[in-house]
């Protein structure tokens, strides 16, 4: 079954409150799993959010702040504790190779899963595959940061009207996709291209070219906003966003589903991020992150 889902695994910046956990988020997309800057705790939020080792094929990691990349130890143990069967991939920022080292081996264990290492360290395409390219783009924070960007392949709809006006229908239609061209009539003639869905992830980053180039046409942007926008300058000084400033972002970049995650513990009020983002002039969907919840990719 076809499953296209973020679950999200911690939403806390810096430090875990009651609440909230370290950041983990894990992207389901059809059969492939990707987990996005497992922080402290995070093998722990799996468990509670239903996600096996097994569920794992690459691991994106923004930046090497603890609050996003601490869980890397348990994970990748966790993955040969349980004997992964397949190839997993782990990215990251380059200029942090020693900091991932360092949380590969942090302790004794049995290395038994093929873990492959794909430093980061320019803008462009970091994996190409027959579901998505995953791309990559350099953020503005304290220290080198990375946000991920995933692109389905376009392809193409079907056009009922025009299959009947070609007299295809039954199994023709089904050789016309494979083959392209059916008695002189082309695949073109009868479909239209579907553009390909857009997962953005963005973390720790102040307003720069690679968030807006990251969140462009995105169907699903996760999203920092550490910070409410009466504390721009906090925010500006330390390389994060503000609630209104994320919104802005999605809005001119044409984003349909806005996910606000990477809450500062100084607010005990969620509901003011959303009236925050509104104000922005956001009218899409819009969720504030919640450790465990889930969000649908939206369907085209």
């Amino acid at each position: 079954m076809s499953v296209r889902e973020l679950v999200v695994l911690g939403t806390a910046s810096q430090v875990p409150t009651r609440h909230r956990n370290h950041n983990g988020y894990l992207l389901r997309w059809d059969g492939h799993g990707l987990l996005f800057d497992p922080g402290e705790g995070t093998q722990r939020q799996m468990l509670r959010a239903g996600v096996a080792a097994h569920d794992l094929n690459r691991i994106c990691v923004t930046h090497f702040h603890g609050d996003h990349s601490l869980g890397l130890a348990g994970v990748i143990q966790r993955i040969n504790l349980d004997q992964v069967p397949h190839q997993v991939t782990a990215h990251y920022p380059a200029s942090g190779q020693h900091f991932f080292e360092r949380l590969r081996y942090a302790t004794a264990y049995r290395e038994s899963v093929e873990l492959t290492e794909a430093p980061v360290a320019e803008d462009g395409r970091v994996a190409v595959t027959e579901a998505f390219t995953l791309e990559a783009r350099r953020l503005s924070h304290p220290v080198e940061s990375f946000g991920y960007r995933l692109v389905e392949p376009d392809g193409r709809r079907l056009l009922p009207e025009r299959l009947a006006a070609h007299g295809i229908k039954g199994p023709d239609v089904g050789r016309i996709q494979r083959e392209g061209v059916l008695d002189g009539v082309t695949l073109e003639e009868v479909s239209e291209v579907r553009r390909g869905q857009r997962f953005a992830f963005v973390m720790d980053t102040r307003l720069c070219d690679g968030v807006h180039a990251l969140a462009e046409g995105a169907d699903m942007l996760v999203i920092e906003s550490t910070f409410l926008d009466e504390d721009v300058r906090l925010a500006r000084d330390h390389g994060h966003l503000t609630a209104g400033q994320a919104a802005a972002v999605a809005r001119d970049a044409g984003v349909r589903h806005l996910v606000l995650t990477h809450f500062s513990q100084r607010y005990s009020d969620p509901s003011e991020f959303e009236r925050q983002a509104r104000a922005a002039g956001f009218e899409g969907e819009l969720s504030i992150a919640q450790d465990l919840m889930r969000v649908p990719v939206p369907k085209r």
